[in-house]
């Protein structure tokens, strides 16, 4: 293993590479200014990245800050052009193959196939087999960790990052990528990086595996820093949770938030924009949360305003929209999408 990563990075190092990597960037942005004028002189540019790469000599150019609300407040700090584009390259080809590896089963979001629809499926299946053996009684252990990516500690990253990948380059290059970004000292991930989200999967493993092989908790998913545990065992979930507070606190530098919790399983538990619920008879609802049926519509209403004034193509709108059907499809929504996708019209202004 240690030689397959180091041949892998160098091997993918090629001038079509760049450019399947310049593809996969511009989807659905061929017509932002920054992609434009990279296209202007594509293969210069591209055979700028490549010698960068290959001389050891890259340097993260900044990042452009703005805010999102999704559905709370957040600041994404975003690369440019330029430098997603060597995020495509080193994910994609190299660390995602590398990481998937080594990641437990339920460790979800930002893997192939295992996005919100594997995490929603996989929690159901969780709740079908509880009910099985202890019917609609049992306790969930809710876990959030406080502030994640902001919170995330380079030094504890890095001394785990040079536990598995030991050539100087590679490593040398992800230090750069990590330090080129503090929300405050020596801690914090820029959440827009590609680079930041394979980390912070990465980042929790030692939970994740303490609470499959130590704790045995058979009933388990995460899908970031979004933990649920499921148990007929009220007391012994306390002590899961003390003995994770432990680990968390000491081993990884953060901590959990106050909405950490443990409640019967017949209260239900929200888990990525739906409430699960489990019935006397062993049905499981999930019913869409009301801040993400604000936020669907939402989402709506800018994408007919972004293809009226000309901003997106159809296509894209499209891609967005199978998107948000196939997410809805997982939850008891039928009325809401056979209600929303009739009246949802798009039409676009034209200049006489």
């Amino acid at each position: 293993m240690p030689k397959t990563i180091k041949k892998c990075f160098y091997s993918k190092l090629t001038f079509e590479k760049m450019l399947e990597a310049h593809n996969r960037a511009s989807r659905g942005k061929k017509g932002k200014k920054e992609v434009i004028l990279f296209e202007m002189n594509l293969a210069e540019n591209l055979w700028k990245i490549k010698n960068s790469l290959e001389s050891h000599t890259y340097k993260v150019s900044g990042y452009n800050k703005f805010m999102i609300f999704d559905p709370k407040e957040r600041e994404i700090q975003a690369l440019s052009y330029y430098d997603r584009i060597i995020q495509h390259v080193l994910c994609d080809e190299v660390l995602t193959p590398f990481f998937d590896k080594r990641l437990i089963y339920d460790n979800c979001a930002c893997r192939i196939g295992k996005g919100t629809h594997f995490a929603l499926k996989r929690l159901t299946q969780f709740f079908q087999q509880h009910y099985k053996k202890y019917g609609a009684n049992g306790y969930i252990l809710k876990c959030d960790i406080r502030k994640y990516f902001p919170s995330i500690h380079h030094e504890v990253l890095k001394n785990r990052l040079q536990k598995i990948i030991p050539d100087k380059n590679i490593l040398n290059l992800l230090f750069h990528i990590i330090d080129s970004f503090e929300h405050s000292p020596n801690r914090g991930l820029p959440m827009g990086n590609q680079t930041s989200q394979l980390f912070a999967l990465y980042y929790l493993d030692p939970l994740d595996r303490f609470i499959k092989e130590k704790l045995r908790i058979k009933h388990y998913v995460r899908y970031m820093d979004d933990l649920v545990l499921l148990s007929n065992d009220k007391e012994y979930l306390k002590d899961c949770l003390k003995n994770m507070q432990s680990l968390v606190n000491n081993q990884l530098k953060l901590e959990f938030n106050n909405k950490t919790q443990i409640f019967p399983i017949k209260n239900g538990v929200d888990f990525l924009g739906f409430h699960f619920y489990l019935t006397d008879s062993g049905k499981i609802i999930k019913k869409l949360r009301r801040s993400s049926k604000i936020r669907f519509k939402n989402r709506l209403k800018k994408l007919q305003h972004e293809y009226k004034t000309g901003k997106t193509q159809l296509d894209d709108i499209n891609m967005s929209l199978a998107s948000y059907y196939g997410h809805l499809k997982h939850g008891h929504t039928y009325k809401l999408r056979t209600s929303v996708f009739s009246k949802t019209k798009f039409f676009r202004l034209i200049n006489k």
